[in-house]
């Protein structure tokens, strides 16, 4: 029953994910806002929410294992996984300039989560500072990246009483999703004697990342570059700095000093990989995509022995 429970909770945060981000591009299409920006803010706040409720509901669980797994392991499935797939399937033309400021803003998150593990915990007060980054990154992406053309045009017209729905449905999935994807998932890791880490840097990582795939393969398909990765740098913005920020402040995160020599430098290692194939090429294609598929393959198999 625990996997059926742990299905379904994945598909309700896929769905929910999914109607969340449509209400949110669908508002922000209104105001004809650049898709870079509507990429690293809006859609990476509404495809990062998932996480953002697992981790919240996991730590108020006692669970922070997941929590702290979560995070981690879906930054690397965003990077290794979602991003690998996405530029194997359709490569993606590189602006240096364009996508320089969210990257900078991914390592400097990745490094304030490695520095504020080492003490064994992530507390209120460095919470604070986390949200803080959060406030200082929308800022400076909203003051430096200049309005383009909309999205979708056809989101254009739509009203205003079904943004609102499609966000009330959008939560509602989310919210019950992530219920039923906790609680399996700690049932499966009791039964299967495995560490609550491990099932959130894997199963619980990989479901709250299914909505940044079905974002980014979609966006990269329609041709629209600065959505798909967008929202890839946005979320692995979002995620340390609004989950695991909002999530500290919510209740202190233990952090066991296993993950800060081992899987919080795995986790650096796929940003500095990332930043090494944007900005020494033009083109990021099928190679590039192996290579993340590979080294996202590699660390899970690494984390099951």
């Amino acid at each position: 029953m625990e996997y059926v429970l742990l299905i379904i909770g994945i598909g309700l945060l896929v769905i929910g994910g999914s109607y969340l981000v449509k209400s949110a591009v669908g508002l922000a299409n209104r105001f004809k806002i650049s898709p870079l920006l509507i990429g690293v803010t809006i859609v990476s706040f509404g495809t990062s929410a998932p996480e953002l409720i697992v981790s919240i509901q996991a730590t108020v669980d006692g669970t922070p294992g997941i929590a702290i797994g979560n995070i981690i392991g879906s930054n690397i499935a965003n990077i290794g996984l979602v991003l690998g797939l996405t530029i194997a399937i359709r490569p993606v033309l590189i602006n240096r300039k364009k996508y320089l400021t969210s990257w900078i803003a991914m390592l400097i998150s990745s490094l304030m989560f490695f520095g504020f593990s080492m003490d064994g915990e992530i507390d209120s007060t460095e919470g604070l500072f986390l949200v803080a980054g959060l406030i200082a990154f929308i800022t400076l992406s909203i003051r430096y990246m200049k309005q383009e053309v909309s999205i979708d045009e056809t989101q254009l017209n739509l009203k205003p009483l079904k943004i609102l729905f499609y966000f009330i449905l959008g939560s509602l999935g989310l919210y019950c999703g992530s219920e039923m994807l906790i609680s399996s998932a700690v049932s499966i890791a009791q039964q299967w004697g495995v560490s609550e880490f491990i099932i959130g840097v894997t199963i619980v990582a990989l479901g709250t990342s299914l909505p940044e795939l079905a974002t980014s393969l979609v966006a990269s398909i329609r041709g629209e570059n600065s959505i798909s990765l967008g929202n890839l740098l946005g979320s692995c913005v979002f995620n340390i700095f609004a989950v695991l920020g909002i999530t500290s402040l919510v209740k202190p995160i233990p952090v066991d000093f296993f993950l800060v020599f081992v899987d919080l430098p795995i986790m650096l290692g796929f940003v500095i990989l990332l930043g090494l194939f944007m900005f020494l090429n033009k083109k990021m294609g099928i190679v590039e995509g192996i290579a993340l598929l590979l080294a996202y393959c590699t660390y899970i198999g690494y984390s099951f022995i």
